[in-house]
């Protein structure tokens, strides 16, 4: 399972925003949802690796927090509260949400897990997972407020979207098209079930089936 551990970046200059991200976490297919843990911080514990990469994204273009990704065991029967629950991926989250606060300038995310054994394999995997995710978030960091206007009526990767933005928004095809090749929006699209069959292959690898 993985364990997501969010942290508000500079909480004790800006005003608490956990209740904004709560309502914009609303609706995910986790198995714990997100809750306040502790001060400015959210956690949640989910099974698909492809809902851990869409939050993960999500918060990311919100900005202003740190995201911390941990793969492992967790206790068993749930608790109903995340801040009932313990584990290894509880562990590993704790330790990647802490180096994602000191990542500087790259996207503040990171993906641990708690006991690098079965031999490295876990570690690396994690790494993996972790490098092809950063590549993914500069892309939803950099994009300007113009870009997202024009993004959020583009369905990715299906033939025909950018014509019915257009439409939609009044504006010229190419335009959009500029937009979407600029902000590598495709791209993302593309890389996303890249980034979850690398998280999987992290359980996999601490289940023992992958070295």
């Amino acid at each position: 399972m993985f364990v997501l551990t969010i942290d508000q970046k500079g909480s004790r200059k800006t005003a608490d925003r956990v209740p904004g991200l709560l309502r914009e976490l609303r609706g995910l297919d986790l198995e714990l949802p997100f809750e306040r843990t502790v001060g400015d911080e959210v956690q949640a514990a989910a099974s698909s690796a492809a809902v851990v990469v869409h939050t993960v994204l999500h918060v990311l273009r919100l900005g202003g927090w740190s995201v911390g990704i941990g793969a492992g065991t967790v206790d068993l029967p749930l608790p109903a509260s995340s801040r009932e629950a313990g584990g290894e991926a509880f562990i590993a989250a704790r330790t990647a949400v802490e180096r994602a606060k000191k990542t500087g300038d790259r996207p503040p995310l990171a993906v641990a897990v708690a006991d690098p054994s079965p031999g490295a394999g876990a570690a690396a995997a994690a790494a993996d997972a972790e490098a092809v995710l950063v590549l993914i978030a500069r892309l939803v960091r950099d994009r300007t407020e113009a870009e997202w206007r024009i993004l959020e009526h583009v369905e990715p990767l299906k033939w025909g979207a950018q014509t019915a933005a257009a439409r939609k928004l009044g504006i010229s095809s190419q335009a959009v098209s500029s937009a979407v090749q600029r902000a590598g929006w495709n791209e993302e699209w593309a890389a996303r079930p890249a980034a979850a069959a690398l998280l999987e292959r992290v359980e996999r690898v601490l289940a023992g089936q992958e070295h």
